[in-house]
């Protein structure tokens, strides 16, 4: 949910009108494709499935244009139909970050332990692209979202899929001011974020794009892959395309269009987890949301716990490891760490102090004291 402002208006045809939505060069550029591959098809003749006499070749004296196409596309790249405006935020070439992994995380069992303070301190830069993980106000890592605040971090962009009570203190607090929304801004059946919205139409905080959940999970999944982008077609026809990191070709296959979605390496993520060991090896009550491709996502994670048990303990049940020890920069054991959010298993929502933060947020002054009291 996007805030901040009047939503732009959306064309009454939606998805269907799609060379208004996706502007007809897109079109134009598709049925050149597909005539290329008709005169391809006309110069060869026909000929039985795996060639013959009929066959021509393709690097002969008069190659078809279907050939010159596919020898431009190798050496230039797919031809871009649309692209979207928004920011691309937590890109990093697959290679480099591969490099960078080998040289910054290493794979050995040491202990990770430290304070919440530390882990803030050494981990999240001012200006670095931040992710949290959870889903809305459930198992939110609230410990680290208090401590960035503490410590005054400045210019953070955030990632926001899901992002609910930890976006709007990072973005009502002045820590974050670049959000990418998916879901951001609302408070679900609370209402929408007063706080959030003021910093968004006074420019304290810009939404530098939009994408949708899915997007999102698919892009922490290109990332945890080490591919360059995932191919999808659940944006064409939308205004969050427009608003979007992503890049519109003609699939190679069909010639049709399809999206393609950035990777998504964040700086650092703070996922909040019931029980965790020394290591770093944790394991998860409840859904996973996507925090597992999002652990694996990941420059730096901080993992927050309600508990740090045994090494021995996550031997006794290896099934339920969700986020092995070699992805984790740091672990800290939080009791109520999710407070005033959800834990599954463990403690409901506190109702009464998020309509507390709703209430005060309503003017600058109250959420300063809000954080003056509570943060």
């Amino acid at each position: 949910m996007a805030g901040g402002g009047t939503p732009p208006a959306r064309h009454p045809g939606g998805a269907a009108h799609l060379p208004l939505r996706l502007g007809l060069p897109v079109l134009r550029a598709v049925a050149q494709v597909r005539q290329l591959q008709r005169t391809a098809r006309q110069g060869r003749g026909h000929r039985p499935a795996g060639g013959g006499p009929g066959r021509k070749s393709l690097s002969g004296a008069a190659p078809s244009r279907l050939a010159d196409w596919r020898r431009q596309t190798k050496e230039e790249g797919l031809e871009v139909l649309a692209e979207g405006r928004g920011e691309r935020l937590g890109w990093h070439d697959p290679d480099e970050q591969r490099a960078w992994v080998r040289e910054n995380k290493p794979r050995d069992l040491r202990d990770k332990r430290m304070t919440v303070a530390e882990a803030v301190s050494r981990f999240v830069p001012d200006g670095a692209v931040l992710a949290m993980g959870g889903f809305g106000h459930i198992r939110v890592s609230m410990a680290a979202v208090y401590e960035i605040i503490r410590q005054r971090k400045r210019h953070l962009a955030l990632l926001g899929k899901t992002a609910v009570h930890d976006a709007d203190l990072l973005i009502g607090s002045g820590c974050v001011d670049r959000v990418e929304v998916a879901y951001t801004f609302g408070h679900e059946l609370r209402g929408l974020s007063p706080a959030s919205r003021r910093m968004v139409d006074t420019g304290a905080c810009r939404v530098v794009g939009e994408v949708s959940n899915a997007a999102y999970q698919w892009r922490f999944l290109a990332a945890m892959m080490g591919v360059p982008f995932v191919p999808a077609r659940h944006l064409l026809g939308t205004d969050t395309l427009e608003q979007s990191p992503a890049k519109v070709v003609a699939d190679p296959f069909t010639g049709k269009p399809v999206a393609l979605l950035p990777a998504c390496y964040p700086d650092v993520v703070f996922i909040h987890v019931p029980r965790a060991d020394r290591f770093g090896n944790c394991q998860i009550d409840g859904t996973l949301i996507e925090d597992f491709e999002l652990a694996r996502a990941a420059r730096r994670l901080v993992v927050t716990a309600e508990e740090i048990i045994s090494e021995e303990a996550i031997r006794e049940q290896p099934w339920r490891t969700a986020i092995p020890f070699f992805l984790v920069d740091a672990v800290m054991e939080a009791p109520y760490g999710s407070h005033p959010c959800q834990m599954p298993l463990r403690y409901f929502f506190d109702e009464e102090h998020i309509g507390e933060w709703l209430a005060r947020s309503r003017t600058p002054e109250g959420a300063e004291e809000y954080f003056a009291r509570y943060v």
